[in-house]
C-alpha cells in the first residue's frame, strides 16, 4: 500500500511516500541526496522489499526537491526540514529509524539523538568531496549516538569503504559500486545482483534491531 502526504515545514512543504507494511513494528524514514530524488535505485528497492518484513518505509522529498528547485540549500536548511516532517515520521507511533542517501544520510547522522531515532541507515554516506580526504565529514557519522549502518560502494569516490575511521557503527560494502551503487558492465558483479546486496545487508541490519 503507498500513500502520499504533503508535510508543512519551517523550510517548506516536504512530502512523503509510504510503503506500508500490513503489520509493521518499525518505520525506515529515507530521503534521497543532494542530486537526486526518491527514485534512487536503492531507495525503490528497499521501499519495495521491506514492507513485507515487517518494515514500513517513509521515502522522504525534502522541500527544495518538493518545490523543483535544483540544488540543494545549506545543511542548516536541510536539518530544519527533516526536523519539521519527524513528527509525521512518529505519527505511527513506531520506531523510526533516519535514513538517507549521501546528503540524506548527513541530515540522518546529524539529527538522530536530538530526534529520538532508533537508528540510523546512512546509503552513500559522504566521507569526504571526491580528491579531498582532508575534508572529512567523519565526526557527523561517528556523532550519530544510535545503532548506524554504513552501506558503501567498493568505488564510491566519496569515500571508499577502507577509508572509513573505526567508529561504534557497521559498514556494508556492496562491490564495485560508484557513489549511487551503478557497477561497470564489465564488473563481475550485475546491477541487479549489486541492488541485491543493498537489500540484503539492510534488511538483515534492520532485523538485528528488533
Amino acid at each position: 500500500m503507498t500513500e502520499t502526504e504533503i508535510v508543512p515545514t519551517e523550510a517548506g512543504d516536504a512530502r512523503i511516500t509510504w510503503a506500508a507494511a500490513k503489520k509493521p513494528w518499525t518505520v525506515l524514514a529515507v530521503s534521497h541526496g543532494a542530486g537526486g530524488g526518491i527514485e534512487a535505485r536503492d531507495l525503490v528497492a528497499l521501499a519495495a522489499a521491506l514492507p513485507a518484513q515487517g518494515v514500513t518505509v517513509a521515502l522522504v522529498e525534502q522541500p527544495w526537491r518538493v518545490a523543483g528547485k535544483k540544488l540543494a540549500p545549506a545543511p542548516k536548511t536541510l536539518d530544519t526540514g527533516w526536523r519539521g516532517l519527524w513528527p509525521a515520521l512518529a505519527a505511527p507511533g513506531l520506531p523510526v529509524i533516519a535514513g538517507g542517501r549521501s546528503a540524506g544520510a548527513r541530515v540522518a547522522c546529524r539529527t538522530a539523538a536530538e530526534l529520538g531515532a532508533s537508528a540510523v541507515l546512512a546509503l552513500s554516506f559522504p566521507l569526504h568531496p571526491p580528491g579531498r580526504p582532508e575534508s572529512s565529514r567523519a565526526d557527523e557519522l561517528l556523532g550519530s549516538g544510535v545503532p548506524t549502518l554504513v552501506v558503501q560502494g567498493g568505488n564510491d569516490p566519496f569515500g571508499r569503504p577502507e577509508e572509513f575511521p573505526d567508529g561504534p557503527y557497521t559498514l556494508a560494502e556492496v562491490p564495485y559500486g560508484d557513489h549511487g551503487f551503478a557497477v561497470a558492465k564489465r564488473a563481475p558483479l550485475s546491477q541487479e545482483e549489486a541492488v541485491e546486496v543493498i537489500v540484503r545487508e539492510v534488511s538483515a541490519w534492520i532485523t538485528s534491531l528488533r
